[in-house]
């Protein structure tokens, strides 16, 4: 990950929100976006989903300026998107992991690191979120006893129906045995 800033779209895209904004936003990032930036996932995709903004009041404002069917989206093709229905690991926010600290003055970007956003991916555990979790094995890698110990401890507190988590769990367990 260069530390000046990603590739185009974004690039240009994140500079624009930088500008726009009066004051320092961070954002917390997951989804496709951030494994491309910190784990080179090469599978595209135009948006940048984010889970957290500091300051709170900047979500809406954000969304307005750069969501999905802004100007800048139309612009570059690409927008942020708010997801407050994903479920991660209760203390996150200790290990998230800078993303091109040195790109923009006022926005900055934080991803997930590895075994969080992995876990993001528990409730949902569609086809694709299976393969995210196979392809973060492999590039991170994973840890399967950090993955099983956070998920305990941090993850599963805060879910429902936490058999069918503890099953999702144990499958994801066993098919990373082999990575």
């Amino acid at each position: 990950m260069p530390p000046d800033g990603p590739p185009e779209p974004w690039r240009s895209f994140l500079a624009e929100i930088d500008t726009a904004v009066d004051h320092s936003v961070e954002l917390h990032c997951i989804g496709g976006f951030a494994m491309a930036m910190l784990y080179a996932l090469p599978r595209p995709t135009v948006d940048i989903d984010f889970l957290n903004v500091i300051p709170v009041e900047e979500t809406t404002p954000l969304q307005i300026l750069a969501g999905e069917g802004s100007a800048l989206q139309r612009k570059y093709g690409i927008y942020l998107q708010y997801v407050g229905i994903v479920t991660v690991p209760g203390n996150y926010n200790e290990r998230l992991i800078l993303m091109f600290p040195a790109a923009w003055r006022k926005l900055v970007l934080f991803g997930l690191e590895a075994h969080d956003l992995a876990l993001s991916k528990l409730e949902r555990n569609s086809a694709r979120d299976r393969e995210d979790v196979k392809y973060l094995a492999r590039a991170a890698p994973l840890d399967p006893r950090v993955l099983e110990t956070r998920y305990y401890l941090e993850l599963r507190p805060y879910l429902a129906n936490t058999e069918r988590h503890d099953l999702t769990l144990r499958l994801w367990l066993e098919m990373l045995a082999g990575y």
